[in-house]
């Protein structure tokens, strides 16, 4: 009988809400509980006790103790980084970071066994709106860098066909984000609910948003504006709402654990982020039969949204397109139901199963390489 590789996941922790977290809690229980492999998962400081999402009982769970001033903590995670493998021993390492002490993770572990990087957002999360020269020098020196490290991983996979181009590099390999869920209830388009889920940051764009639905609120008095994701007040979001004179038609949620209940309460689904790495609440939703409208930034929703057929792809950062595209579909009822049926049959190509062969297939071929390697 074939033995697979023992897998080692590293990443920050598994407590939070996010992407990264629902993404590695569906491959990691499906790897273990459907296919057999070991699995481990590396995280910071015990941030494995409170999970968000559900993770298999048979993943086993490691920690390591960082803190203190920078030299402290990458002491202490370099170190702790080298012993946790020596220990483990896994055949196969994939790091889910999308911070920077990722890319240094070759650099820490060197040839100890096969490196795979999973990509989960854009690289513009490391330029932003930089200002100053220095700032700017210092983000292009980052930028550059980054290029350089990652090409030191056997394999560095990104989410769509898009992301290929913000990586100049040859270990380049594409597997999307799998699906989390294809319910049997799917939204009836009867509650007059335009949703948006992603935590409250830059990155999402919700300032936009706002900005957006100041233009069409007042045509649309019925209508409202759920946003569920972690809150951060220091965005001034709800602030934005009073001052724009939506307040009443806008309302923010922290994360929900079922938020399948509120994809199927909507009736549409929007994005304004500014850039993401692959855009899973757009399939989410899809698969609940919403017809999404998004902006088409950099990198993910144009591959995932087919224009007049699923929803709609805004130019980036275009507001006033994104209220009429919002508009159009909230006053057609029936381009609603047709675009959320077209949504709901395309987004079948994410099932875990389908993505997770693509990852097994990855793993067999990387140890593979590496066991001729050995032999030459």
């Amino acid at each position: 009988m074939e033995v697979k590789p023992r897998l080692l996941y590293i990443t920050n922790g598994i407590d939070g809400s996010g992407g990264l977290e629902r993404v590695l809690s569906l491959k990691a229980s499906w790897l273990a509980d459907t296919q057999g492999y070991e699995v481990h998962i590396l995280v910071l400081n015990e941030a494995y006790q409170h999970p968000f999402f559900s993770f298999s009982s048979k993943i086993i769970f490691h920690s390591i103790r960082v803190g203190g001033n920078p030299i402290a903590y990458w002491r202490a995670y370099s170190k702790g980084l080298i012993s946790q493998v020596e220990a483990i021993q896994p055949q196969l390492i994939l790091v889910c970071d999308d911070g920077f002490k990722a890319f240094l993770t070759p650099l820490f572990l060197k040839k100890r066994a096969p490196l795979l990087y999973e990509r989960h957002v854009s690289r513009a999360v490391f330029t932003g709106t930089q200002k100053g020269l220095l700032s700017r020098l210092f983000k292009r020196i980052q930028a550059q860098l980054i290029t350089f490290l990652a090409a030191r991983f056997d394999r560095f996979v990104v989410l769509t066909d898009s992301n290929r181009e913000e990586w100049p590099i040859s270990n380049l390999t594409v597997i999307p984000n799998p699906l989390p869920f294809y319910p049997d209830s799917v939204s009836r388009q009867r509650e007059k609910v335009v949703l948006a889920v992603g935590k409250q940051s830059y990155q999402k764009g919700y300032d936009m948003l706002l900005h957006a639905w100041a233009q069409i609120a007042a045509d649309y008095p019925d209508w409202r504006l759920e946003v569920y994701g972690k809150l951060d007040a220091s965005q001034g979001l709800e602030g934005l709402a009073d001052a724009l004179q939506i307040g009443s038609s806008v309302h923010f949620y922290p994360p929900q654990k079922a938020i399948a209940t509120q994809y199927e309460k909507a009736s549409l689904y929007v994005m304004s982020s500014r850039y993401e790495g692959f855009g899973m609440v757009l399939i989410e939703a899809m698969a609940h039969g919403l017809p999404c409208v998004t902006f088409d930034c950099p990198y993910g929703p144009s591959d995932l949204v087919q224009h007049e057929t699923t929803g709609l792809v805004i130019p980036p950062g275009d507001v006033t397109a994104l209220a009429q595209g919002m508009a159009r579909l909230m006053g057609d009822v029936s381009l609603r139901e047709a675009w959320g049926t077209n949504a709901r049959t395309y987004v079948t190509k994410y099932a875990m199963d389908t993505v997770g062969q693509q990852w097994i297939a990855l793993f067999e071929s990387v140890v593979g390489a590496k066991k001729l390697d050995k032999k030459g």
